[in-house]
């Protein structure tokens, strides 16, 4: 799945722990591209209708993924497929958990839905099972408003080192020209 987050107990130890964090067209995250706008006063761009539907983790449990499965070792024999998410979310979907949760801090974000980039159908059946690491004991720490919150609190306190011009795709998956958005620097 996709992760999202951006510390753990572990990395809150020392600021040179800290995670990478990219909001970028091609390696960013949808959740992190969203929350970086919303500081940034950019539109969150929403890949066309925004029906896109992925699996997502938060970082704080993707080594407790790692450890159970390594805990459980299967059966001499056994083939295992741990499908390691716990939520799952349309783009639309994050696109307004960060809108509703950035009004609640004063900030105006808008979605803005672009030409989508990327080569994927617009909406499709996505429906996986991730009961086994549930059943070997992941507690997992589902996306909420408290961490949207902190992801938009800390992003605004790096709010100078938001780098405008690559938010916004600039590469086609399919090689054609990037799509163009109606966007301004915003605050950035």
């Amino acid at each position: 799945g996709v992760v999202y987050g951006i510390e753990t107990e572990e990395t809150q130890l020392d600021p040179r722990l800290a995670t990478s964090f990219h909001y970028d067209g091609v390696f960013g995250t949808a959740l992190n591209r969203f929350c970086v706008q919303a500081v940034a006063g950019v539109p969150l761009t929403v890949y066309g209708r925004g029906g896109q539907k992925r699996g997502f983790l938060n970082i704080r449990d993707t080594l407790r993924c790692v450890e159970l499965s390594v805990l459980n070792p299967p059966a001499a024999g056994e083939f295992r497929v741990f499908n390691q998410f716990t939520e799952t979310f349309t783009v639309l979907e994050l696109a307004e958990l960060v809108r509703r949760q950035s009004s609640k801090l004063g900030l105006e974000a808008s979605l803005e839905h672009i030409e989508n980039p990327r080569r994927e159908a617009e909406e499709h059946y996505y429906n996986p099972r991730h009961q086994r690491l549930l059943d070997l004991g992941l507690r997992p720490h589902l996306l909420s408003d408290v961490l949207i919150e902190s992801m938009l609190v800390r992003i605004r306190e790096h709010a100078a080192r938001i780098k405008a011009n690559i938010i916004l795709p600039r590469v086609r998956w399919d090689g054609g020209a990037a799509p163009a958005a109606k966007q301004s620097a915003g605050r950035a």
